[in-house]
């Protein structure tokens, strides 16, 4: 299941920053240290060109520590970016990034003209918390529902830095079926876009096999249940969400497990590693293919209707 989820000023966003990027010195984007490959929009790298990129793996104070080094790494094999994990609840991390753009930048800085900077991320990433911190004001508006910021502004730092707001923009199709399930369960995408308890099963399965000490220490569970569905059954018994008869209530299962999931409560846990983003990437590039190849079929086959209608008129 590919999730389509992408309201009209999103649409318009887009064009909004093709139109500006020629004059931005340096895209920062901010992703999701838990998701960095489900929260990458595949859009910066092809509206940014070669203009250098920072990486800001936000709420790494929510993901495992090791497998965010790992993504570091990895994201810094790609040309002129530089990625960081920073989290909002530290604002000198936060504070630190004005210095890692004058260093990506050197030659702007040098002639003493403001670097300009555009700043983009999907929606719920923690994007308009890390300009207040930077600005030292509320300038963007901040909430825990994605889609808050509407509209590109301009904010000048006043440390040779200017930064140029974007909506967040969660792009028009997600092709990756598991990214669409990691979105949700992180919260990036409204918990009325996708079934709840798909989604929870979804991130009970992934705890099952890459967490299962801390799934079993959280919900105090004697022995590791073996499905996604045992798991929930296993979470509702123990914390009482049950329906009339002793039945178990799944839908406040699932509530537990991706609310405790997403304030850091079940652990420092991360749900996709660069190893697994090589695979989904190849999949994704081959299911893509065929879409093309089906699309020129159908283009061919009308083409060839049409001159048969042509010659038949003649």
């Amino acid at each position: 299941m590919a999730i389509q989820w992408y309201p009209g000023h999103m649409h318009k966003a887009r064009k909004e920053i093709e139109e500006a990027m020629p004059q931005v010195d340096l895209v920062i984007e901010v992703l999701d240290a838990r998701i960095p490959y489900s929260s990458e929009n595949p859009m910066v790298s092809t509206l940014r060109g070669d203009k250098p990129c920072i990486k800001l793996l936000n709420k790494s104070d929510l993901a495992d520590p090791e497998v965010t080094a790992r993504w570091i790494e990895y994201l810094e094999q790609e040309q002129g970016v530089k990625a960081t994990a920073i989290t909002t609840l530290q604002p000198g991390q936060v504070k630190s990034i004005p210095d890692i753009c004058r260093k990506l930048v050197p030659a702007r800085d040098k002639v003493e003209k403001d670097i300009r900077t555009m700043i983009m991320g999907i929606p719920n990433v923690g994007k308009s918390t890390i300009i207040n911190t930077l600005a030292g004001r509320t300038i963007a508006k901040t909430g825990n529902e994605p889609a808050v910021t509407k509209r590109q502004q301009r904010i000048n730092l006043k440390n040779g830095i200017v930064l140029s707001d974007t909506p967040g923009i969660l792009w028009p199709k997600v092709d990756n079926e598991s990214s669409s399930y990691r979105l949700a369960v992180t919260g990036a995408i409204k918990d009325t876009a996708m079934e709840y308890e798909d989604v929870a099963m979804f991130a009970a399965e992934y705890f099952l096999q890459a967490y299962p000490k801390a799934i079993c220490e959280r919900y105090k569970l004697a022995e590791l249940p073996e499905t996604d569905i045992e798991l929930l059954e296993a979470i509702g018994r123990k914390r009482g969400a049950l329906r009339p008869g002793g039945r178990i209530d799944l839908h406040k299962a699932s509530e537990l497990l991706l609310h405790e999931f997403r304030s850091g409560k079940t652990g420092l846990l991360t749900l996709e590693t660069p190893e697994m983003a090589e695979v989904e990437k190849a999949e994704v590039a081959r299911l893509l293919a065929e879409k093309e190849a089906l699309k020129q079929q159908k283009l061919e086959q009308e083409k060839l209707k049409r001159s048969g209608k042509r010659h038949q008129q003649g």
